[in-house]
């Protein structure tokens, strides 16, 4: 990529420039990446884990496919599934990597981590790209991408690999990701090389594939749109999607009820924060604590659970992706639109002015800087203290009336020194 204008022009070199100033904050000595950089040098020294690959494997038809063309090429591949909340029958797709031929198969559960260092962070900006995507896709690629790193690190493995395809924000998010993390990893962009995409032109080519070399097929029709699920979100695009002159189809939300179908009764919710982070919602005297095991995941499934019960958190929208394309996309979040929602309001009352506007424009930088795969950058990290300084006085509780698609503030209550 070329450089940047004024004061901040650098070439944005992945590898040196990029890994040189995140080396204090990720990598630093006592960090569990220095530690798995460590165990990465050993086992490559050793010579042992030259070819081997660690494989982001989702069970899916692509990614099986991947993972024996991979073998094909040589290379010893570790299959890695990162649990981050998505619908998925884990010893299933554990069992078929196996049989397909990976070395070993990694599966971590990451929803507990992906609520508190990367959910929450965005609730404190009140993150939305282009005022309305609340980014559940992106919020978790940097996830799973520590995850991969680490498992690639740990077991000294010379080579990551993704299943994302050419077109898409996903093969930045990941590579991106990656080469922060650990600058001296090579990356397998299987949809990029022109010897995999000449063969496999179309999904038909990969059924041929799967034919020929046993792979399972799916089972259940292709739907004519792609999904992407994970405990924050679920969002469908491509396909009869593409048109964004046509409605989305009857019945395609998996997440949330459907506003007209939602219960003709309100609820009233109230969400409690400290420091512009949610640690207590209370549901018609119902409580749920972030002090509870475990705390914070709990306490955001409840929040998912009251607002997808009313229709809460659905977004029909067309956005600019990083790569230069436009993309029609439907969202469902509704535990994050739920805080985002009660996280502003409160703002509202504890915020100085002058602060309130200069973070309205952090949190429109913070957005594109999570959405086009920038987590492990100076820049995101520079932009995220800004924004964490701005939420030591965000304390109070806000109270919503949910009702049918909306979540409506009715009050609110502000903590500080002087009122306690």
């Amino acid at each position: 990529m070329g450089k940047r204008n004024g004061s901040m022009g650098r070439a944005r070199k992945t590898t040196a420039t990029v890994s040189g100033n995140l080396r204090s904050i990720y990598r630093g000595k006592g960090s569990i990446l220095y530690y798995y950089r460590r165990c990465w040098e050993a086992n490559m020294a050793s010579g042992e884990s030259e070819k081997t690959v660690v494989l982001a494997y989702s069970g899916g038809l692509d990614t099986s496919c991947i993972l024996v063309w991979l073998k094909e090429e040589g290379y010893q591949v570790v299959a890695f599934m990162s649990n981050v909340g998505q619908d998925e029958d884990f010893e299933k797709a554990k069992v078929k990597a196996l049989k397909l031929g990976a070395k070993t198969v990694v599966v971590l559960d990451q929803r507990e981590e992906l609520i508190r260092e990367f959910v929450w962070p965005c609730v404190r900006g009140d993150l939305a790209y282009e005022d309305r995507y609340l980014l559940g896709t992106a919020i978790a690629r940097p996830c799973i991408v520590k995850g991969l790193v680490a498992t690639a690190s740990k077991m000294g493995a010379g080579y990551v690999s993704h299943g994302a395809t050419g077109k898409g924000n996903d093969q930045v998010r990941f590579e991106l990701g990656c080469y922060a993390l650990c600058p001296e990893i090579k990356v397998i962009a299987p949809w990029r090389i022109p010897a995999f995409y000449e063969r496999f032109q179309g999904r038909q080519d990969l059924f041929a594939y799967a034919k020929e070399h046993d792979i399972p097929l799916p089972v259940t029709p292709k739907s004519p749109w792609s999904m992407d699920a994970n405990i924050i979100h679920v969002s469908y695009e491509s396909g009869v999607l593409e048109d964004p002159w046509s409605h989305p189809p009857p019945g395609i939300m998996t997440m949330t009820t459907n506003p007209e179908d939602a219960p003709d009764t309100s609820d009233i919710i109230t969400i409690h924060f400290e420091k512009g982070l949610p640690v207590n919602m209370e549901v018609k005297g119902k409580s749920t604590s972030s002090t509870s095991t475990p705390d914070k995941l709990e306490l955001f499934c409840s929040c998912n659970e009251v607002a997808a019960r009313h229709g809460i958190g659905r977004v029909d929208l067309v956005e600019n992706r990083f790569v230069g394309l436009k993309s029609r996309g439907v969202y469902e979040a509704p535990g994050l639109m739920l805080l985002r929602t009660a996280h502003m309001d409160l703002e509202l009352f504890c915020l100085d002015r002058e602060v309130r506007k200069l973070k309205a424009y952090l949190r429109e930088r913070m957005a594109e800087q999570v959405y086009n795969g920038l987590w492990y950058s100076p820049e995101f990290e520079y932009t995220k203290k800004c924004i964490d300084e701005s939420q030591e006085m965000v304390n109070g509780s806000v109270t919503l009336k949910l009702f049918k698609g909306q979540g409506l503030c009715t009050t609110l209550y502000y903590r500080n020194k002087y009122n306690q």
